[in-house]
């Protein structure tokens, strides 16, 4: 069947009429009439009965229409795609985050970027950084963001924003004179909250802490960073995070000092490398990384 006989073919299937179908289909009755004809004579078998000007569909029409409905579906996408382009429809751009960043970072540099793309479509998913690569691998995605590089020959890291990984207490855990300062293993103290096995920066932490011979113990483990963060703003603990999820904490409830030694923790932007971005993908990506560096320095005030 051509593509032609099956998008006649669903229109009466849908319709059960000859008359029905050319209206779904803007063409005129002759011409529906024409092509289901042309497309019986191929297969070699009637697909319908007719009955006073109705069509009712025989059982090799039921198989035949289960069986061409997501070929259908995908070809009334392209013609709608077809038509978005024709009229200068702005494309769709996808985006898909870690959390952290989704949280932290992505609503101020969506909020600014929307000023002009206004009528662009953007999709925004979160995925953990191994799910990133292989989304972006299968076009299912034109850029992302993670503070890891995956170091993966088909994608492409670009750092956008650097800052340091970040001690948070509840408010009154340190003197005036001490924020500001670093912070040793050694300093870390009372309920830890930690991460769960095998998460990069978790891992970072650990061995960091080990590094100066400090075993930390943590009785409360977590997921996500924005759940430490939260854990600390109501009083439950000390916590070490990613400077982007400092930076969003708020300030009346936690205080904050850098790990020392420094952990740097960088925002990457990811893209598979035989994708270029679009213009205003690109924009996107430049208002994250400045959305990013603003988070940093708010963090640091």
């Amino acid at each position: 069947m051509r593509l032609r006989h099956i998008e006649v073919f669903h229109a009466i299937m849908q319709v059960g009429t000859i008359s029905g179908a050319a209206q779904v289909l803007h063409i005129s009755q002759p011409a529906v009439t024409k092509v289901l004809q042309h497309c019986e004579l191929q297969l070699g078998m009637p697909l319908f009965e007719r009955v006073r000007g109705k069509l009712y569909p025989k059982p090799e029409a039921h198989r035949l229409f289960a069986e061409t409905e997501k070929l259908n579906r995908d070809l009334q996408g392209i013609r709608r795609l077809a038509a978005s382009l024709k009229g200068r429809a702005v494309e769709t751009i996808r985006l898909v985050s870690t959390p952290t960043v989704a949280i932290s970072v992505l609503p101020q540099a969506m909020s600014a970027w929307r000023k002009d793309f206004p009528n662009t479509r953007c999709e925004l998913a979160t995925h953990h950084t191994s799910e990133i690569v292989n989304t972006l691998r299968l076009g299912e995605a034109d850029l992302a963001l993670s503070l890891q590089d995956p170091r993966h020959p088909g994608i492409v890291a670009e750092p956008l924003a650097q800052g340091l990984m970040t001690v948070m207490a509840p408010v009154g855990t340190w003197r005036d004179d001490e924020l500001g300062k670093p912070l040793s293993a050694e300093g870390l103290s009372g309920e830890l909250i930690g991460y769960t096995d095998n998460d990069p920066l978790g891992e970072l932490v650990v061995a960091a802490c080990e590094a100066q011979g400090i075993h930390p113990v943590f009785r409360t483990v977590v997921q996500t960073y924005q759940i430490a963060r939260s854990l600390v703003e109501a009083g439950g603990g000390m916590a070490v995070v990613d400077p982007f999820t400092a930076a969003s904490a708020l300030p009346q409830r936690v205080q904050r000092r850098p790990l020392e030694p420094a952990i740097p923790i960088q925002l990457y932007l990811l893209t598979a490398g035989h994708s270029p971005l679009s213009h205003g993908a690109r924009q996107l990506a430049d208002c994250i990384g400045s959305a990013a560096r603003a988070c940093l320095e708010k963090g640091l005030a």
